[in-house]
């Protein structure tokens, strides 16, 4: 058996005795502490990919965000009644001219967070270079607005 699952395993268990000799006194169990996150080149269960919602969008507006020079407000499609706002630090590798239009990646199912005091409502994926430029995800084949990917 792996480490990795063994301590998983151990971790389970441990949070059920402690639940367990907690109804027997009568007393709250304890919150358990949160599993920590991945870190770069870690693998990831299957379980906890598949938390992740990925939506193709397509911008419908993009705009830099003023007093904030790597930051771009775009409005994206997802196939939502309404585009999401989001907020994404890409300005210095792409002109609003460059992405209105465009079909990108976005996490659409993390928590809702203001930039700036603009709301951003989700994360467009990106590659990191070594130089620290973003390159968007993209498709060669269409692929239509709302897509899921798994």
């Amino acid at each position: 058996m792996e480490a990795g699952p063994a301590i998983a395993r151990m971790r389970e268990l441990e949070i059920k005795e402690t639940e367990r000799q907690a109804a027997l006194l009568g007393k709250a169990a304890p919150a358990p502490e949160p599993a920590p996150a991945a870190q770069a080149g870690e693998r990831v269960g299957i379980e906890d990919f598949a938390k992740i919602d990925m939506r193709v969008g397509l911008v419908k507006t993009a705009e830099r965000v003023k007093g904030a020079d790597k930051l771009m407000h775009m409005l994206v499609d997802i196939g939502e009644p309404e585009p999401r706002s989001i907020v994404a630090g890409i300005a210095l590798a792409y002109s609003p001219e460059q992405l209105v239009g465009r079909k990108v990646v976005i996490v659409a199912n993390l928590q809702p967070r203001k930039l700036r005091g603009i709301p951003s409502d989700g994360m467009i994926v990106a590659a990191s270079l070594e130089n620290g430029a973003p390159v968007l995800a993209g498709f060669l084949e269409d692929v239509p607005v709302g897509a899921r990917l798994k």
